[in-house]
């Protein structure tokens, strides 16, 4: 189980995904040699991966979320199959394992068959398939994130991992290219990859590293995420809320959601339900707890429903396998 120090090097990544070890050390109070280890542990068993992402609206692709109800006793196979799919973000088993949700990059023109393959295999045995676009992430990224683990830092502290952070995109996206593969592949499988490893694997020099990496970032093109295996820190409940919220509130209601610590995403989405929220808790009454006080304090949320996960296959760019985060296999 992760301890003190490791949940404050947890929240530095979350600040400053690629902080070197000095500042990650400096802010969890070890140096910059322990820090450095704990963070190899940490990732080499699977409790955490940083990893770099890009931004599927570069591709000119949007985000749908997708729930597929199926028979039990046919539902892993097609899990399994569609968690190796590149274009699948995130997959979970939810409803007792009938129901597969999970998060499509596909563009948002795409015809609704097109977006699963056209068809579902006819073996799985699929009873209902509904494919809602999400339409706005609510929060800041490596703010409004699951921080339920602790490892909280001080104001002063969070300032020092944040002042080399580059500014808000605000121009258009610079798309990646053909040759842009190598770079992006070995942040997807370590986002934390020095420059000099990149130029290795590129065949660059460590400048032109540094500056395809700043036009990706600063364009919006690439971030960087933290993936972690929330059982492993003690929270071994997740659940994804469905909300109905009168567009006047949407807005409001989708920040003041995602800035709970209990909340790993949240998102506006067309459907019945037009406001997803994936939250993380250590047990059924810590669920209950923030349902009947974080959640019902929030004004606004006319209905909601809630998919209690049973399984988590694919989160970001990880896989989950024997309670381990790993790289994705080939598609």
């Amino acid at each position: 189980m992760a301890d003190e120090i490791d949940r404050k090097i947890l929240r530095a990544l979350r600040y400053s995904p690629r902080a070197s070890f000095r500042l990650i050390g400096e802010v969890a109070g070890v140096s910059e040699q322990t820090a450095a280890r704990r963070c190899q542990a940490l990732r080499r068993e699977g409790v955490m991966r940083v990893v770099g992402l890009v931004n599927p609206e570069a591709q000119g692709l949007a985000r749908w979320v997708t729930r597929i109800r199926c028979r039990p006793d046919r539902v892993a196979s097609l899990a399994d199959a569609l968690t190796r799919r590149p274009d699948i973000a995130y997959l979970a088993l939810a409803s007792g394992g009938s129901e597969i949700i999970c998060l499509i990059h596909s563009p948002v023109d795409a015809a609704r068959d097109d977006i699963l393959l056209r068809q579902l295999p006819k073996a799985a045995s699929v009873l209902d398939v509904s494919i809602d676009l999400l339409i706005h992430p609510f929060g800041t990224a490596g703010v409004s994130e699951w921080g339920g683990y602790g490892g909280h830092l001080t104001p002063e502290q969070i300032a020092l991992l944040i002042a080399d952070r580059p500014p808000a995109p605000t121009g258009p996206h610079d798309p990646p290219t053909a040759e842009d593969a190598p770079l992006l592949a070995a942040l997807a499988e370590d986002g934390r990859t020095t420059h000099t490893r990149l130029a290795e694997l590129t065949g660059w020099s460590t400048a032109r590293v540094a500056r395809r990496l700043t036009a990706l970032e600063s364009s919006g093109a690439l971030s960087y995420d933290v993936d972690l295996l929330a059982e492993r820190l003690g929270h071994h409940l997740n659940a994804t809320l469905w909300l109905r919220v009168a567009p006047a509130h949407l807005h409001r209601v989708g920040e003041e959601l995602a800035d709970h610590d209990e909340v790993a995403f949240a998102g506006a989405m067309s459907g019945d339900h037009n406001i997803m929220v994936v939250v993380t808790c250590r047990d059924t009454e810590d669920f209950y707890r923030y349902l009947t006080t974080r959640v019902a304090a929030v004004p606004g949320i006319d209905a909601y429903s809630v998919s209690i996960r049973v399984r988590r296959l694919k989160q970001a760019a990880s896989l989950i396998a024997h309670g381990r985060l790993i790289p994705p296999s080939p598609a």
